[in-house]
Order: structure tokens, then C-alpha cells, then sequence
């Protein structure tokens, strides 16, 4: 790297709405945090309230962000308005999308505001580490004290989450965060909100534990308000971080939750050394409820429990063996423990061996299995059983433990049933993509029986044709051919029948100048043929010219018209008059 970070950088990164491409961004943000960065990523398929809404919360100094969606224009202006109608203008924003950004929309986005669109003759020239450590100096400029937050919250956020998200990135950097909130949120930390610390091994799906349980926390209490803080590991070689808890987070959107991701900044740690002021502040500000997410942990590592007034150990049925449990720490300290991913092979099993674990490591030799707090959990699966029996224990846990009385509206109780028909893909069904491919071999060799068939019946019926044409017409022969034409006729499917017998109708239909149809007792035509400049008359639908049954309605099982199974010409019967071609991916488009 040419230069060196003067601040700790935080950016947001992302793909935009609509955009399914997130190869570029993933290679940009890997690039970022090899330069020291502090990277927020939110993967792919983000909108700009989301974006502006994790920047203003994680107080990040910029955005980055791909685009090849089409609709660069509008996104990034719309992220420039929200972001100055917020009073954050000093967040600056970076794109890019390849060839999709013509120069003079770049042009324009610049004027606009944006810090930077990036074009692929500036890949060219700065090359990709260029461009790269361009937005990491533009974001090296400190957040504490330098920068002031004016204007009102215009986002749906019930508390003003720009004043809590500076104090703790003054926390962070040693400075006192109490002058800082709002007079009413410091009145209202009076009050001591519950701490649920969620730890376990890295991978174990914690994250989307923790956005379930937001979830139904919003869902169950719907006048409270939950603050989750996050802790990813920093790389020690070069002090970035990739904070991506936010990517599993589909639940604190809501104007009653709060997130903020922080980098241990030490890679040997779970946690961050400014965890416990960060629960402050958001004590101060008033929220109800606090989870404590941790980095992935090994088996001795149990400093949640300083920080936590409830403890959740989160882990898979992939432990090993039985005696690897005898070395988990937690196990002696969690509250709950959560087996996740329990629709792995295995589950149920390793769901008795932990609860044998416990039971010998609290000495509870006379506890019923169901009575112990150890739940196997599917975070995946929408409405899991096990989650919902997970956050009712928790909720359990946390009223007695700390006191806390929460407005129940909507929780119940209910037994989890580990049972593999609950499951989105149960275990009989992991060969469903084979059994698609065996269904559509059958559906061929389907085909390949009716055609021939159907070729049968042609050849048949043309011989009847000739025989009476040339005026031989013995009896026996006819009635050899009648009689094999009725039992060929038997085997033909009916739909394949239909769909022979309606074949001169679609000739005609696609024969004529227009496309005719009726909607809602008005007859709609569109024209079936294209004139070229220099006259030559084009049909838009070619129809084969085949005359063998069994041609014809193989071609129709098989290709068949737009508009008609199995669909492989599009699902409409002609394109929209008028109807510009979209510029949605690289490489499709306009000339331009």
C-alpha cells in the first residue's frame, strides 16, 4: 500500500436493488480490508433506504457500492438526497458498473455530489488497487469531534440514531460519549435494559439466531425497542475487518432496532474492548432490550459472560465426538443453549448428547430432557418451531433472571417437534434436483412414445388415402387398416390427439398479418410481420413445415409457440409494440 490510514476507515458495500451481481463488489471489499478498512458489507439486492440506514447506524465515513441493474441514475441520486436530507452529507459515496455507466451519466452523478463513479477506462488507468486505495484515502478522515450531525432524523427510526451511533465511534476512539445524546435519552438510562449475550463457534449461524429473535421480539412486543451490537474479529496482519452480520439481518429495519457491527481490533479476541461502552450508550438511549453478539469463539473463551446478564451458547450437531463436549466452556455458564442447523443428519442425536452434558454439567441428574434449556433450532426455515420455543425460553430466562416484565401479546409456548416433515428440504427429498431431471427424462421418453405413435397413425392414414385414391380398396386390407388405426388411435394420449387436431388452426392463425385476441370484449391486434428497410416482408413466428403427426407434435411437446407449454419460445405470445430493450445487465442493451 502506498500510504497508511491516519483513522480507523469504516464502509458500507454493497450491490444495488434489483442486481443479483455482487462478484465485483465482493472483489472490492476484499481489497478494502487488505488496506486496512473496517468493511460493513451487506451483500447483494440492497436498497438505498437500507444502505443509508446501515451507514447512519454503523456512522461509517463511506459508501461503495455496484451497479448493474440499469438504474444507477435515480439510486445513486436518491442515495445522495436521503443521505443530505438526514444531515450526513459528509458520508461520500463510490460506485461503479462497468459499461452499464455511460460517461455522461458519470458526468452527471458527479455533478450531483457523488465523491466517485468509477469507469472502466479508470480501471485501465489506476487499475483495480488504484481505484481501491482512491476511496480508502477520500473515506481516512476522523468522525469524532471534526464532524457535527444538524437537522432532524427524516428516517422512521423511533430514537435518533445518529447521536448513538457517534458516541459509541467516540468510545471507540477513546473519547466520553455523554455529552453527546440527547437530554431525553439520557434521562432515559435511569432504566437498565436486559443483556442477552449470544456466542458459539464461527459458522454455527448466530447471526440468523439473532435476527430471528429480533423478529419476534418486534413482533411480540410492538411498543419496545431492541439494540443489538455486533463483534467480528480483525485481521491482525492488516487491521481490516469484514463485519457482515448485517447480511443474515433481515429484521432491524424497523424504526424500533438498532444495530451497530464493531471490530475486535485485536484478532486473538471475541470481543471488542469498547463492548461495554457501546451497552451504555445504548442503555442511555433508552432501548428495552440488548443483544450481544460475539465473534466465532473456541472452546475455552467465555468473556461474554462480563458483559451479559443472560448467556446463550449457539452451536451445530457437527461437534465431533461425545468428549468434545466435556471441553466447552460455555456449557458450565449458558443459560440456553442452541443447537442450529438442527436439520442436519445427526440432529437428534447429538441433541440428547449435549443435553447429557448439562445435565453432568449442573449436577441436574433428576431433570426431565424437555425441562432443560437446550433447543434444536433451524434459523434458516421461515416460522421454525424450534426458534419459537427458543425465544419463549429465552423470554422464560430473561424475567426471571433480571426482573424485566415485557407486555406478552403474542408468544406461546410450543413443543418443538424435531421431526425431518418439518423441514424445507426433509432428508427423503435432498435428491429433489435429481428427481426434476428424472422427471423430465420421462417426460421425454413420453414424448418419444407418443410421436412414434403418432407417426404410425400418419403413415397409416396416408396409406387409406392412397388406396382409395388409385381405387384399391379390398376389404381385407381396409379393415387390417381401420382396425390398426383405431388401436394406435387408443394409445395416442387425448391432449396429443387435441393437439394434432388443432394444428391447422395455429397454421391459419399465424398465416394472417395480425395477431388477434380479445381482452375484456375488446379484440387487441398486433401485427405478425416486420418490414425491413429495404421491404422485405419478415414473420415474426415461423411455424415448421412439417407434415409427418409425429414431427408435428413432437415439435409441439417439446419448442412449441410463444405463449404455450413448455414455454421455451417465452411465456407471451409476441413482445409489447414500442418496447425498448432494457438495460438491466452488462453487455445487453442499446448500441450506446
Amino acid at each position: 500500500m502506498s500510504f497508511n490510514l491516519q483513522h480507523k476507515v469504516r464502509i458500507v458495500t454493497a450491490a444495488s436493488l434489483f442486481d443479483g451481481h455482487d462478484a465485483a463488489i465482493n472483489i472490492m471489499r476484499r481489497i478494502m480490508q487488505s488496506k486496512g478498512a473496517e468493511i460493513i458489507h451487506l451483500g447483494h439486492n440492497r436498497s438505498v433506504a437500507e444502505i443509508v440506514e446501515c451507514a447512519i447506524e454503523e456512522d461509517a465515513q463511506g459508501i461503495a457500492i455496484t451497479s448493474y441493474q440499469g438504474g444507477h441514475v435515480e439510486f445513486f441520486k436518491y442515495m445522495k438526497d436521503l443521505l443530505d436530507e438526514n444531515g450526513c452529507s459528509h458520508i461520500k459515496i463510490f460506485g461503479g458498473g462497468g459499461g452499464t455507466i455511460l460517461p455522461a451519466e458519470i458526468r452527471e452523478l458527479h455533478n450531483y455530489g457523488i465523491t466517485r463513479i468509477y469507469s472502466p477506462d479508470d480501471g485501465r488507468l489506476m487499475g483495480l488497487e488504484g481505484m481501491i486505495e482512491d476511496v480508502v484515502r477520500n473515506c481516512d478522515f476522523p468522525v469524532n469531534g471534526n464532524l457535527t450531525i444538524s437537522g432532524k432524523l427524516m428516517l422512521d427510526e423511533v430514537k435518533d440514531i445518529r447521536f448513538i451511533a457517534r458516541a459509541i465511534s467516540h468510545a471507540e476512539n477513546g473519547q466520553t460519549f455523554d455529552k453527546l445524546l440527547l437530554p431525553v435519552q439520557v434521562e432515559a438510562a435511569k432504566k437498565t435494559a436486559p443483556v442477552v449475550g449470544i456466542t458459539g463457534t464461527g459458522g454455527a449461524g448466530k447471526s440468523s439466531v439473532t435476527d430471528e429473535i429480533v423478529r419476534r421480539f418486534l413482533h411480540a412486543y410492538s411498543d419496545k425497542t431492541i439494540a443489538v451490537i455486533s463483534v467480528d474479529p480483525s485481521k491482525k496482519k492488516t487491521g481490516g475487518a469484514l463485519l457482515g452480520d448485517r447480511i443474515r439481518m433481515n429484521s432491524i429495519h424497523s424504526g424500533r432496532a438498532y444495530m451497530r457491527s464493531l471490530a475486535t481490533r485485536e484478532s486473538d479476541k471475541a470481543l471488542s474492548s469498547h463492548v461495554r461502552e457501546a451497552i451504555d450508550i445504548v442503555r442511555s438511549a433508552g432501548f428495552d432490550f440488548i443483544i450481544l453478539e460475539s465473534a466465532g469463539v473456541g472452546q475455552s473463551d467465555a468473556s461474554i459472560l462480563d458483559y451479559c446478564d443472560i448467556s446463550m451458547y449457539v452451536m451445530t450437531p457437527e461437534y465431533g465426538a461425545a468428549s468434545q463436549l466435556e471441553k466447552i466452556n460455555m456449557l458450565d455458564y449458558a443459560d440456553i443453549v442452541c443447537i442450529n442447523k438442527f436439520d442436519k443428519a445427526g440432529a437428534l442425536d447429538a441433541l440428547m448428547e449435549v443435553r447429557k452434558q448439562y445435565k453432568r454439567n449442573h449436577n441436574l441428574w433428576t431433570a426431565k430432557d424437555e425441562e432443560l434449556p437446550v433447543v434444536g433450532t433451524t434459523a434458516s426455515k421461515f416460522n421454525d418451531e424450534g426458534v419459537n420455543q427458543l425465544f419463549a425460553e429465552l423470554m422464560k430466562v430473561v424475567e426471571t433472571k433480571t426482573n424485566s416484565k415485557f407486555a406478552q401479546k403474542s408468544i406461546e409456548e410450543t413443543e418443538v417437534k424435531h421431526s425431518i416433515t418439518s423441514l424445507i428440504v426433509p432428508p427423503k427429498r435432498v435428491r429433489y434436483l435429481s428427481e426434476i431431471a428424472e422427471n423430465n427424462r420421462k417426460y421425454d421418453s413420453w414424448v418419444n412414445e407418443q410421436c412414434a405413435i403418432a407417426s404410425k397413425l400418419y403413415k397409416i392414414n396416408g396409406t387409406i388415402e392412397a388406396l382409395t385414391e388409385v381405387g384399391n380398396q379390398t376389404a381385407s386390407v381396409t379393415e387390417s387398416l381401420e382396425a390398426a388405426k383405431k388401436h394406435f388411435d387408443e394409445q395416442l394420449h387425448y391432449e396429443c390427439q387435441k393437439l394434432l387436431h388443432h394444428w391447422s388452426e395455429i397454421v391459419q392463425k399465424y398465416s394472417s398479418d395480425f395477431f388477434e385476441y380479445e381482452v375484456r370484449n375488446k379484440v387487441i391486434k398486433q401485427s405478425l410481420i416486420t418490414t425491413t428497410l429495404s421491404g422485405t416482408r419478415v414473420p415474426k413466428v415461423v411455424l415448421p413445415k412439417y407434415k409427418d403427426w409425429g414431427d408435428i407434435l413432437r415439435w409441439q411437446l417439446q419448442e412449441n409457440i410463444p405463449g404455450e407449454f413448455p414455454y421455451t419460445a417465452g411465456v407471451f405470445e409476441l413482445k409489447r409494440q414500442g418496447e425498448d430493450p432494457t438495460r438491466m445487465f452488462a453487455g445487453e442493451g442499446g448500441p450506446e
